[in-house]
C-alpha cells in the first residue's frame, strides 16, 4: 500500500505523517491524531457531522482524503476553545439548547464558525442556509438557529 508523507497545522500545531494514499480526512483526525470530536455519521458527505475547517472553509472530512489536506491548516472542534476557555459558539450552543444527543454537534459548530467569518450578522434566514449540509435529527433546529444568532451577537460583542 502506497504511503505518502502529509504536513499539516491541526489547530494550531504542526503534524508530520505518512498515510496511506486512500486514508479518509476524517479517518486520519480520528484514529492517527486522536481528535475524535469529529464525528463519523454517515460517511457519505449527506450529515455533516465530520465537517472540519480546512484553511478556514468547511469541509467534509469524510469525503476528502488526508493527503489533500497536505500543506493546509485544519481546525476541528477541538480547535475551537481556548484551554478552558469555550468558544461564544460553544457557549450558545450550551445555553440555547443548540445540542441534543450532541453527534451532530461538532459539525455544526464548524459550519456555523465558518458562516460567521464571512456573515458575522446573519439574518434567520442566511443562518438556514449556511448550515445547509448539516443534519439533526434531535433538535428540530429552532434552537440551533438560535445558538448562532446568540453566538453573532456576543462576538461582535453586543
Amino acid at each position: 500500500m502506497s504511503k505518502h508523507l502529509i504536513d499539516v497545522t491541526v489547530n494550531g500545531t504542526p503534524q508530520s505523517m505518512e498515510v496511506p494514499a486512500r486514508r479518509m480526512l476524517s479517518d486520519f483526525l480520528r484514529d492517527d491524531l486522536h481528535l475524535t470530536g469529529t464525528k463519523r455519521g454517515c460517511e457519505t458527505g449527506t450529515c455533516g457531522a465530520c465537517s472540519v475547517l480546512l484553511d478556514g472553509e468547511v469541509v467534509k472530512s469524510c469525503l476528502s482524503l488526508a493527503v489533500q489536506a497536505n500543506g493546509s491548516c485544519i481546525t476541528t472542534v477541538e480547535g475551537l476553545s481556548q484551554g478552558e476557555a469555550l468558544h461564544p459558539l460553544q457557549e450558545s450552543f450550551m445555553q440555547c439548547g443548540g445540542l441534543q444527543c450532541g453527534y451532530c454537534t461538532p459539525g455544526f459548530l464548524m459550519a456555523s464558525c465558518a458562516m460567521l467569518a464571512r456573515n458575522p450578522n446573519p439574518t434567520v434566514d442566511e443562518v438556514r442556509h449556511g448550515l445547509n449540509g448539516n443534519l439533526c435529527r434531535c433538535t428540530g433546529y429552532t434552537q440551533i438557529v438560535e445558538s448562532v444568532l446568540t453566538a453573532a451577537e456576543k462576538m461582535r460583542g453586543n
